[in-house]
């Protein structure tokens, strides 16, 4: 896997972002798709409503959300392999709309995609 980075979408765009790729299910708000420069909305390898919900960025369920989100990903093969491809061949920075940045689905992700999750690596 090349270099997989985290960054919030509304940060400007720089040349070492590589593919950058929105990891929400919601579009941010206020940011016009012209000024976030992604190249790929993968909305499917996001939280699932529910899940989003219920965790609310509440850092004190944060292991729980990490447990339940891990699940999720492991019954989604096609996002997670779509972005693991493009992980092999390209630097990814994977973007998502969250004020926090220690507690947010796109943490999970990249722990995930290193092999935290299902082996993925």
């Amino acid at each position: 896997m090349r270099n997989l980075r985290l960054k919030r979408v509304y940060l400007p765009p720089d040349d070492g972002d590589g593919q950058r790729v929105l990891v929400d299910r919601l579009w941010p708000r206020g940011l016009l798709k012209r000024d976030a420069r992604v190249d790929l909305w993968l909305k499917d390898v996001a939280p699932s409503p529910e899940l989003r919900r219920w965790f609310g960025h509440d850092p004190e369920k944060w292991p729980e959300f990490r447990r339940r989100y891990f699940a999720e990903l492991n019954a989604r093969s096609g996002p997670v392999e779509t972005l693991s491809r493009l992980a092999e061949n390209a630097d990814v920075t994977l973007l998502y709309a969250a004020h926090d940045e220690a507690h947010n689905n796109a943490v999970v992700l990249q722990d995930y995609l290193a092999g935290g999750g299902h082996g993925l690596s």
